[in-house]
């Protein structure tokens, strides 16, 4: 069998080769990643109860929306730059690290402001948030992994996160056993965003390039920021709608309502990995094939919105049927709860696929500003709705409002504009049942000729 499975790798160009290779990296960083969740973040659900599990959460939370301005829209735009103009390198990663530092330092600020207004007498919560957000400022250090991306050679960004993944998870098991308090956790999971940030620098080096040979330019940060302003109001208002649900049901029912969603939360989006890694690693690819052929750059959009399809529908159905079992065996009959959360935002699967590839086309396209409107629409809908669903229906109202609410966004608002509707022409055929079965059909057949020569 492993014979067989070589002769077909050696059939097929480099670049695909060099796709598949990175996609594979990328896959086992996220299963690693997925495996010490179970291990260590379940441990950790456990330990600190529904509760207290609720308020990191919520910390985690409001903090993730603020850090979305701080990245500024960058990654893929940065990505796209370094492929058309390799020479240029540390001038780009210089003028995005430099951007990336002030705005980091700016929300550390803000959204301490921000938390000690919503919540004035409450100042666990608070030393949650600043310990979440400094922490948070070695992301800056980020940009590196753009350019392992751009070249794509992921294994580097995995080989660093890792290490600092692993460190920080035995930081976690010691906290455990010590029984820390529930601030020491939030140290951890600054800890592991420093160290990640220390092993990139350290690959970088090993590979020969040097961060202090990135130079800051006033022209390319205004390029950069007129590229991506709407794309920084993009993903703020993806992460309104993805984390508002959390925030609405802390401020609406309680912190440890936010405990049993959030532990349906990470189940639901434990295998959004696949769709992640999928996305980055045939990026690269996609930009290529848009200046050599449109016939060709389409149809390497449609099979990846086939087969990400087919995979979320997978992922659904088994999920759904076991979403009770899952949570019992996980987090125990504290959040026994969450089992109807999950049936529900499971299938949020579906369209967070759909709209990793939209995005790459957007970026591609050079319609950033449409990100922002896809975006709007969602957040707009997800707060209505959660403000409605969640007085009835408590954490189910706030997973139907997240389903609802990223389909919108990742699906039908690509419909409203001209120039946008051959995406969603693509995405329609990808949804559509007969047309999947058929072309899982042919994929299957591809195989197995492949596999008889």
């Amino acid at each position: 069998m492993l014979k067989k499975i070589e002769r077909i790798t050696h059939k097929l160009s480099p670049n695909l080769q060099k796709i598949i290779g990175n996609t594979g990296w990328l896959l086992a960083d996220r299963v690693l990643r997925m495996g010490i969740g179970l291990l260590v973040g379940v441990w950790v659900a456990r330990y600190l109860g529904p509760k207290n599990f609720g308020i990191f959460n919520y910390a985690i939370a409001f903090t993730a929306i603020f850090n979305t301005v701080a990245n500024l829209g960058l990654d893929n735009i940065v990505i796209r730059n370094i492929v058309r103009q390799p020479n240029s390198k540390d001038e780009i990663l210089g003028t995005a690290f430099f951007l990336k530092v002030f705005a980091q330092a700016t929300i550390i600020f803000v959204s301490i402001a921000t938390i000690i207004i919503l919540r004035p007498t409450e100042t666990l919560t608070h030393q949650l948030v600043g310990i979440i957000t400094v922490g948070m400022f070695f992301e800056s250090y980020y940009v590196i992994d753009y350019w392992f991306q751009s070249q794509i050679q992921s294994k580097y960004t995995v080989w660093s996160k890792n290490i600092g993944l692993v460190l920080a998870s035995s930081m976690r098991i010691v906290l455990i056993q010590i029984q820390a308090p529930l601030l020491m956790f939030a140290w951890a999971y600054a800890a592991e965003t420093a160290l990640s940030a220390l092993g990139l620098v350290v690959a970088y080096r090993i590979k020969g390039y040097f961060i202090q040979a990135w130079h800051f330019s006033w022209k390319y940060a205004i390029e950069l920021l007129k590229d991506s302003w709407t794309l920084i109001l993009s993903s703020f208002v993806i992460m309104i709608y993805m984390r508002t649900d959390q925030l609405m049901l802390g401020q609406m029912i309680g912190d440890k309502a936010v405990g049993i969603y959030s532990a349906a939360v990470k189940i639901s989006e434990l295998w959004y990995f696949i769709p992640m890694a999928i996305t980055n690693s045939v990026f690269p690819s996609i930009v290529k094939a848009r200046q050599e052929s449109q016939q060709s750059y389409y149809e390497q959009i449609q099979k990846v919105l086939d087969f990400l399809t087919i995979l979320s529908l997978a992922v659904g159905v088994i999920v759904s049927l076991l979403s009770h079992q899952i949570v019992n065996l996980m987090y125990g009959q504290e959040y026994s709860d969450a089992g109807a959360i999950l049936v529900i935002h499971i299938w949020t699967g579906i369209f967070v696929s759909l709209g990793l590839v939209s995005s790459l086309w957007t970026t591609a396209e050079n319609l950033m500003p449409f990100a922002f409107i896809t975006s709007a629409n969602g957040a707009v809908i997800n707060i209505v709705l959660n403000y409605f669903l969640i007085k009835s229906y408590g954490g189910v109202g706030a997973a139907m409002a997240s389903l609802v609410a990223q389909c919108v966004a990742s699906y039908f608002s690509y419909l409203l504009l001209p120039q946008t509707r051959i995406i969603f022409i693509q995405q329609t055929k990808a949804l559509v049942l007969p047309s999947l079965f058929k072309r899982l059909l042919n994929y299957t057949r591809v195989f197995r000729k492949n596999e008889l020569n």
